[in-house]
């Protein structure tokens, strides 16, 4: 049973995944933006935003906290510095998922994982794009739907 056991195994042992979103972390803030799995994405989702609280919080234990696991000191001084100011009026959400579609070589599914208020990204609009809707018969017979013969009675 997983009962409240959170986060996802990905097939790798416990130090290959820390050490694998350990990498990731550090890169998402690093460049904003990383390009990765469906699966792992959802999960660095979880990660990254933990240390951009970690950044808001601002204390030297929130700075010890952020460094055990970002890898090169000049991401945690962005981290702190830079990032968790941009973030101080927002209640979390710091991050989006964007699904690419699948990878050439393997068809894995693949996402964008970027932080919300980042320049280059799309602003949040709070609205969903509106679906475009098809005719009636579009899919099955083109842009002229056959005619209805009327019914003998």
């Amino acid at each position: 049973m997983r009962h409240r056991v959170a986060g996802v195994k990905l097939n790798r042992s416990p130090s290959h995944r820390r050490a694998l979103f350990r990498n990731l972390v550090t890169a998402l803030l690093q460049y904003e933006a990383v390009r990765t799995t469906d699966a792992k994405a959802k999960e660095l989702r979880r990660w990254g935003d933990r240390m951009i609280t970690l950044g808001k919080q601002g204390t030297l234990h929130a700075r010890r906290r952020a460094g055990a696991l970002i890898e090169r000191p000049a991401v945690l001084k962005k981290l702190f510095d830079e990032i968790a100011p941009r973030y101080a009026k927002r209640n979390g959400g710091y991050t989006r998922v964007v699904k690419l579609g699948l990878r050439h070589g393997d068809a894995a599914p693949l996402s964008l994982v970027e932080l919300v208020e980042r320049a280059g990204a799309e602003p949040e609009t709070g609205k969903k794009k509106p679906q475009k809707r098809r005719a009636k018969h579009d899919h099955k017979h083109g842009a002229n739907p056959p005619k209805r013969r009327a019914a003998a009675g």
